[in-house]
C-alpha cells in the first residue's frame, strides 16, 4: 500500500471517533445514564459562579469584624453565622472559594508535565529513560509532603502555594502524557502522516497532542480535587494562605478551638470543601464516558 493510501485509510478509521455527530444528544442521554455526574456538573459551575461573583454574593466586607457579633449562630443576617472576631462566615466562605479553587497550580502542572512527557514518548531512547527516572525519583516523594516541603523552602503565601502543589502534580501529568502518546504515537494515521513528510512538531502538534487531549482533561478534571484538598491543608497548618485572607483551610484551623461552643464555624468550610471535591470526581467520572470514542 502507498503512503498516500494508508494515510486516507487511516483517516477513514478514525472518523468515527471524531465526527461530532449528535454531541448534544450524547451528552443528554449520558446526563440520563448518570445523574450523578450531571448534578456534580452543576454544582462545579456553582462554585465557579460563586467564585467569579462574590464581590456580588457575598454582600459583606470578609475582613469587616464586629465586635458585637463575636461568635453568632446563623441568623438572617448572618446565614452562616460570625467567627470569632465577628466577621461574616458566608461571606468568608463565598470569598474562600477564589482561594480554595486551585485551578492554576493544574495549570501549572500541565504546562509543565505535558510537554515533558510528548517528548519523552514520541523520541523514546536515552531522552525518554533519563526523564522517566527523573519522574520516577519526584514521584517516590508522597505529593502532600513534596508540597508541604516546597512551601517551607520557599515561605508560606497563596502564590507558593500554588506553585508547590502545581510542581507535586507535574509527575503525574508526564507519566501520562508519555503512556498517550506511546500509543497515539503507533496510530495507522500518525505513521501516515510522518511518511507523507510531516515533521516532529507538526506531528505532535496536529496529530498526536489533540487525540490526547480529552484524556488529560479528564486527569485535569481528578486533579483539581486534591488541589483542592492540599491548599486547605496547607492553608491549615498555615504554609499557605495567611490571615486574614479568607481560605477554607484557614477558616477550619480557626474553627478547632470552637468545636464545642461554635461548631457552625466548622460546618461551612468542611461542607465546602467536601462538595466542591465530590462534585469534580463525579463530573469527572461523566466526562470521561461524555469524552469515551468507544461509546457512540
Amino acid at each position: 500500500m502507498t503512503p498516500s493510501a494508508t494515510a486516507t485509510a487511516a483517516v477513514v478509521a478514525r472518523a468515527p471517533a471524531t465526527e461530532p455527530a449528535g454531541g448534544w444528544h450524547r451528552a443528554w442521554r449520558q446526563a440520563r445514564r448518570r445523574p450523578a455526574s450531571a448534578v456534580g456538573a452543576m454544582v462545579v459551575l456553582l462554585f465557579v459562579a460563586m467564585a467569579i461573583g462574590a464581590p456580588w454574593i457575598a454582600g459583606v466586607d470578609p475582613l469587616q469584624t464586629d465586635w458585637k457579633q463575636v461568635r453568632k449562630a446563623p441568623t438572617l443576617a448572618h446565614p452562616f453565622g460570625t467567627d470569632d472576631l465577628g466577621r461574616d462566615t458566608f461571606s468568608r466562605v463565598v470569598w474562600g472559594s477564589r482561594i480554595s479553587m486551585q485551578a492554576f497550580s493544574i495549570l501549572l502542572a500541565i504546562a509543565v508535565g505535558v510537554p515533558i512527557g510528548l517528548v519523552a514518548g514520541f523520541y523514546r531512547g536515552a531522552l525518554d529513560q533519563v526523564i522517566m527516572r527523573l519522574t520516577d525519583a519526584w514521584l517516590a516523594f508522597p505529593f502532600l509532603i513534596l508540597a508541604i516541603g516546597l512551601v517551607t523552602i520557599m515561605g508560606p503565601s497563596l502564590m507558593n502555594a500554588t506553585v508547590a502543589i502545581g510542581l507535586g502534580a507535574t509527575p503525574t501529568y508526564i507519566r501520562l502524557t508519555r503512556g498517550l502518546v506511546l500509543a497515539t504515537a503507533a496510530e495507522d494515521y500518525v505513521q501516515g502522516a510522518r511518511a507523507l513528510g510531516a515533521g516532529d512538531v507538526r506531528l505532535m502538534s496536529r496529530h498526536v497532542l489533540p487525540n490526547i487531549a480529552s484524556s488529560l482533561l479528564v486527569q485535569a478534571t481528578i486533579s483539581i480535587p486534591i488541589a483542592v484538598i492540599a491548599e486547605a491543608v496547607l492553608s491549615f497548618l498555615g504554609l499557605g494562605v495567611q490571615p486574614p485572607a479568607p481560605s477554607w483551610g484557614t477558616m477550619l484551623n480557626a474553627a478547632q478551638q470552637f468545636l464545642e461552643t461554635a461548631p457552625w464555624l466548622a460546618w461551612w468550610p468542611g461542607l465546602a470543601i467536601f462538595s466542591l471535591t465530590l462534585s469534580f470526581n463525579l463530573a469527572g467520572d461523566g466526562l470521561r464516558d461524555l469524552l469515551d470514542p468507544r461509546d457512540y
